[in-house]
Parts: C-alpha cells; structure tokens; sequence
C-alpha cells in the first residue's frame, strides 16, 4: 500500500470534514485505503466510504407561542461495494475503524471470487465552491431564532386584519461529507442549508382560507432580511384573501398557462423522474430508449443544473464525489441525455452527470435531479396570457403526484385565475392539473422571457429518501389540458 499524498485542491473543505468527520475516530486516509482494499479480495467493481456528519434544528411558532424546537447531530458511514449489477450495502452510525471493518466484511460478500487492486487514497476532488461552508445553526443565538418569527408573524398580522392565525417555522442544517473510493479519490464538502415557511389563515363572513410562502438557500440564517419577511408575509395573505373570493374552478379540456418559478415543479414530478437514469436503464420510465428523438415542442429545453450558486439543489460534489455539472436533458424539443449516478452510467456505458445523490450515510445512491430548469423562450408573459381566449393562468400549486412509467400525473393548484378573452377574469379554487408528461411536452405552444427559480422550499421524494431540489421555469402556455374542478 502506497502512502497517502492529498494534493490540496481545495485544502479548506477537506480539512473541515476531516475534523468532524475522521479526527474524532483517529482514523487516517491509510485506514481508509486498506478498508477498501479488504472489500476487494473478493473482486467487487467499485467500492466507497460515505462519511456524513450533520446537525438539525427547526423551531415553530403558532399564535406567537413557539410550539416546538428540535435540535440533533448525526454522524456515521455507509459502505458499498459494486459487483456488475449487484450492490451491497452496510452503514453504521460509529464511525470507528472496527465499525468500517465490519461494514467491509458485510459488502464485500457480494464480490466473485478473486483478487483486485485497488487504488491508495492520492487524489482529491471537489475545488469548487458553490456556497460558503457556514454553519447556519450557531449564526443566531436561540433568542434571535424565535424573534425572527415573531417578527415574520408581526408582518403578516399587520398586512391584514382579516388574519386570524399565523405558523411559522424556521429549520437550519449543517451537513460534512467525505466520500473515499476504491479508484483513489477523496472528495468532501461542507454544506449549509436553512429554509423559513409561513402558513396563514384568514376569515371573512364565515369563509376561511389559507396562503402558504416561503424560502431558504444554502447559506445561513443572515439570508432572511427584513424586506424577504415583507415579500413571504405579502405573498400568504395575498393568496389566502384572493382565494376568499375565488369561484369553483370549471372542469374540462382547456388551455392552461403556467406561471414562472415554483411552477416548475410539474415540470420536476411529470417529467424530470421519467429522465433519470435508473428508470431508463431498466425501461420503465416513458422516456426509455428516446435518445435523439423528439420528445418536446420546438423551443422547448430542459437543464439539470447543480452548479447554480447558493441554491437549494446545488452541489459542489454529488454523493459519489463526482462533481455536478449542468446538464441538457431535452434541447429545443429533442431527448439528449439522462442524468446518471455512477452506477447506472457503468452499465449503460455513458458518462456520470453528477447525479448520484443520498438522503444520508445510511442511504445507497440513486440518480436524482438537482435543480431542474426550463429555459427561457422569446415571447411576453402578457402575450401569452392576451392569446388565450377561454383558459386557466396556475399561478402556485400544491401538491401532486405521477406515474413513472407512463407519465400521468395529476396537481392542485393552490393559486389559479380564469382567464377570459385575454384577460385574468376571477380568481378560482379547486382546480387540478391532469396529464401525461411527455404528452404535455408536444402541447406547449408558448414559451415566456420570465424564467424564474423557486424561492428555495422544495423537497423531492423517490424509493423512500428526501433531498432538497430546486425547480424553475418561465411563464407557459399548454394547449388541450384537461382541468378537474369543482364547477
């Protein structure tokens, strides 16, 4: 076994992790190396080490009572050794050198019988700084957490005295990783996170509605200034008192416009899973095998991009310690590419788009999108909201659901509006979204110049495992939508 040289390519993100992650078990990149090598005496592929060390808080405020704090610290390692199309998986939350041994005595199992070499630990990945690595958690002392929700609830109250409840929570993570693999590389990184949410209630002549905002980023609790308070307390009760006077929404195949940013995450659900690489790798997904065709209206492009600073779904290194990268899945209307764990580009022999991405250490890799985006396209939101005669302008949505493998998918949107001969007539409320994705895809008609990011709230769900996701689009225009409401 050679000895360990670390080029310092990015000495400051390294040596953080380290010292929360490796400097409390004593363990050095040596041990590091020889457990790897212990899982390949009997050959395995591929093989990693996924250290993760992060500490949680979330406080909430209703009525201007806080109603809960929580506050924990995670630590341990996940094991994983790759045979053809076989993995095997072991995690601990010791993070000790008898614990690894264990992990690698379990994984290795896996392997065909046989000898394989394994690379020493010499070279390191991840020089890319996306977001400072601050730890949000301790940027406000205890007191100045809650006062910065009472405040959030002093706003909102004052905007409207139709406001009869208020719920605010705050919720500030900061997570180290450190990734060693069996082909040598060490790759770390340091990441914060924080996310503020805001949920009102108003009352008017018997009639209660509610209006939801929020946002957060990777960086520390320093984000939520004064005038981002006003805008989430102006965005709630705005929604909550336009839908006091909202009609039923009408049912029936019609033209639907989008709004910019958050509706994007029709765009993640009903599209952005189908374009995953495991899906299509095992051709479930309604995509599969449509690499180079035309799946989308001309215009239409859709990016992965994990690279887009401070944002909610950015990366400097994927859970493999692959960096991310932005990545063209759909480019003016035509199928280009997947996104790929390692995993799964090995075995449909293409790249790794940095992709490969865990809920935590004792999670295994899959392909997830990052912050999934659809560019900007030439015409004027106005223009597109003047074109429609009879239609439905999705300003917000809530939640929704889809089928992988055939695209269906169905949405609620929490903020819509009739439009009538061009013109936003009355707000409306129970309306939902029905289609099939890749069909949607061939009805967009309109493409706006407002492209817009969620303000940093959305969390994404696949085989059991959460991660934080941005989404974003800009305003547009879908032709032959069917629409379930309530009129």
């Amino acid at each position: 076994m050679t000895h360990l040289a670390v080029p310092a390519l990015n000495p400051a993100l390294l040596d953080q992790a380290t010292q929360l992650l490796l400097a409390p078990a004593a363990l050095e990149f040596r041990q590091l190396s020889q457990v790897l090598a212990d899982i390949h005496v009997h050959h395995v592929d591929y093989a990693d080490l996924y250290f993760q060390y992060s500490r949680l808080e979330s406080w909430s405020l209703e009525e201007g009572i806080v109603k809960s704090g929580s506050y924990s610290i995670d630590r341990g390692v996940g094991v994983r050794a790759i045979s053809g199309e076989k993995t095997a998986f072991a995690y601990s939350d010791d993070i000790s050198l008898d614990a690894l041994a264990q992990a690698a005595t379990a994984t290795r199992a896996i392997g065909r019988q046989g000898q394989s070499a394994v690379a020493a630990l010499d070279h390191v990945g991840g020089a890319r700084a996306l977001y400072a690595p601050r730890d949000p958690v301790i940027a406000l002392t205890d007191g100045a957490k809650v006062a910065l929700l009472e405040r959030l609830e002093q706003i909102a109250r004052q905007r409207d005295p139709r406001v009869t409840q208020v719920m605010a929570s705050l919720a500030g993570e900061y997570e180290a990783i450190l990734v060693a693999r069996s082909d040598g590389l060490i790759a770390a990184d340091v990441r914060p996170l924080v996310r503020l949410s805001l949920n009102v209630i108003v009352e008017e002549n018997g009639r209660r509605e509610q209006g939801m905002a929020g946002g957060g980023a990777r960086v520390d609790y320093g984000y939520f200034s004064d005038a981002l308070l006003h805008d989430y307390a102006a965005k709630a009760v705005d929604q909550a008192l336009l839908n006091l006077n909202a009609r039923d929404a009408p049912a029936g195949t019609m033209t639907v416009v989008l709004g910019p940013g958050w509706p994007g995450v029709l765009l993640h659900e009903a599209i952005g899973h189908g374009l995953e690489g495991d899906f299509n790798r095992k051709g479930t997904s309604a995509f599969s095998n449509r690499i180079g065709q035309r799946v989308a209206a001309a215009g239409v492009t859709v990016v992965d991009d994990g690279t887009i600073p401070d944002r909610r779904g950015s990366l400097n290194i994927d859970d493999e310690g692959n960096p991310t990268q932005r990545t063209v899945l759909i480019e003016d209307g035509v199928l280009r590419c997947y996104m790929q764990d390692a995993l799964n580009a090995r075995l449909m022999g293409v790249p790794t788009t940095g992709n490969g991405r865990r809920e935590s250490f004792a999670h295994v890799p899959m392909p997830r999108m990052t912050n999934t985006v659809m560019q900007n396209g030439d015409r004027d939101p106005n223009e597109i909201i003047a074109s429609v005669d009879d239609g439905l302008y999705a300003v917000n949505f809530g939640g929704g659901q889809v089928d992988i493998t055939n695209g269906k998918f169905v949405f609620s949107a929490a903020e819509a509006w009739k439009i009538e001969n061009g013109k936003l007539a009355y707000p409306i409320k129970g309306a939902t979204l029905i289609g099939n994705g890749p069909d949607a895809l061939t009805r967009v008609s309109m493409i706006g110049n407002d492209l817009a990011l969620d303000a940093g709230i959305g969390t994404c769900g696949k085989d059991g495992q959460s991660v934080p996701v941005g989404v974003g689009q800009p305003t547009l225009r879908i032709d032959g939508l069917t629409v379930g409401g309530t009129a």
